[in-house]
């Protein structure tokens, strides 16, 4: 790589940043494709956000991904915001001079509702318009998946949560900005019990099942065929989750696709050149 004052610079900025894989996935992308770009890790804190926007803009930097704990706060920050990130109430990607015009404007994105959809394509599952999907967690995550589903016609989504309220709120969300008949409930093995049967997905956006997490409690009784089970989590590739419903016959998925769908629609963003998707999933996966 050969970095010189003509290099377009795109990165990522977090606290803490050291475990971030995007680095490997968007600098064999700009490879691939013969560009003269690189995309950096940057660690910011929480109080020097406001000052490291204005940096990179002042800077020329081209676009910029966001991860913990920086997404909400971004919302404050840009010029233009889209209606996925309106919604899910945070931002994962922004765009610098969005327009190709050097006018210092900064558009905010959300690309996860995206990757999600663009991963269960990649692996064929069939989207569940018409159907009722019941979504584990209330969190960033959860807010982007239900965005991502009530943009396909789903007849209902359950949406499952330790802390009820957020469920409930969340539910409340979707129904009044998106129009989608959702509700809310507190994770129990009834509220399981009674949410699954003649589902048609079930998609974990908690952080059960991650190395080093509690594993998720779901009774495997529930998991059988025709339900599609989605975890969002990637690493490890194989949740206890998605091992339990594998075996009883069940479509699985990860969420390694959805990684790479999501930060592949920044690349877009950034560039207008199509992202080459699959040198992206090769260099994340021999980054883990």
């Amino acid at each position: 790589m050969n970095i010189t004052g003509r290099t377009q610079i795109a990165g990522v900025i977090g606290d803490p940043i050291s475990h971030t894989r995007s680095p490997a996935m968007h600098n064999a992308a700009f490879a691939a494709l013969g560009l003269d770009w690189v995309y950096v890790p940057f660690h910011v804190v929480a109080e020097d956000l406001k000052s490291a926007v204005a940096g990179f803009r002042a800077a020329g930097v081209r676009g910029i991904n966001a991860t913990v704990p920086h997404k909400p706060a971004l919302l404050d920050l840009v010029d233009c915001v889209s209606d996925e990130a309106s919604f899910i109430g945070a931002i994962n990607t922004l765009t610098f001079d969005p327009d190709g015009e050097p006018d210092g404007r900064i558009r905010g994105d959300n690309t996860d509702a995206r990757g999600f959809l663009a991963a269960m394509r990649d692996h064929d599952v069939a989207v569940p318009d018409g159907e009722r999907v019941v979504v584990l967690g209330a969190g960033g995550a959860a807010r982007a998946v239900v965005a991502a589903l009530g943009s396909v016609g789903v007849s209902e989504i359950v949406i499952v949560n330790r802390t009820e309220s957020r469920a409930v709120d969340l539910a409340a969300r979707a129904r009044d900005r998106m129009g989608v008949a959702a509700r809310g409930c507190a994770l129990t093995s009834d509220s399981l019990e009674e949410a699954l049967p003649g589902a048609a997905m079930l998609v974990n956006t908690t952080s059960g099942g991650m190395h080093g997490s509690t594993p998720l409690n779901v009774d495997g009784r529930l998991l059988a065929p025709p339900l599609v089970v989605y975890d969002i989590v990637y690493s490890p590739p194989e949740t206890d989750l998605l091992k339990a419903a594998a075996a009883n016959g069940c479509d699985v998925l990860n969420g390694l696709s959805m990684l790479v769908h999501q930060a592949a629609i920044a690349f877009e963003c950034w560039t207008g050149a199509s992202a080459p998707v699959d040198v992206m999933r090769d260099a994340l996966i021999a980054s883990l």
